[in-house]
């Protein structure tokens, strides 16, 4: 159950580090820059922590594509960045991809099992 809460808030701190990168304007407002280390250092500690009781496909494959996700959420309701049918269809599309390697994670083939 930690490594879910770890993985949680590693998502949400990468998200908080993406969206202070674009505040940060190329690295020349010193709070927003400060915001993209903090982010970044936290969220990679934390999944650190994450890894330790998630297996790497499962936790990197949820990492980033609910960054991913989340981000162009961001991106859209507080940048005014464009939000149409195609960037909509790519994020179900990354959100279907990450139910489908996570569903095949449990399953071993039988090479595997011996």
């Amino acid at each position: 159950m930690k490594g879910f809460i770890f993985l949680a808030l590693a998502i949400l701190l990468e998200v908080f580090g993406s969206t202070m990168l674009k505040l940060s304007d190329g690295f020349t407002n010193l709070w927003p820059s400060v915001g993209v280390a903090t982010g970044f250092l936290a969220a990679f500690t934390l999944f650190s922590f994450a890894l330790k009781t998630l297996p790497l496909s499962f936790a990197y494959a949820t990492w980033s594509g609910a960054g991913t996700a989340l981000t162009a959420v961001i991106g859209g309701f507080v940048f005014g960045e464009s939000f149409h049918f195609l960037k909509i269809s790519g994020l179900f599309l990354i959100i279907f991809g990450i139910a489908l390697l996570n569903a095949s994670a449990g399953k071993q083939t039988q090479s595997e099992k011996t």
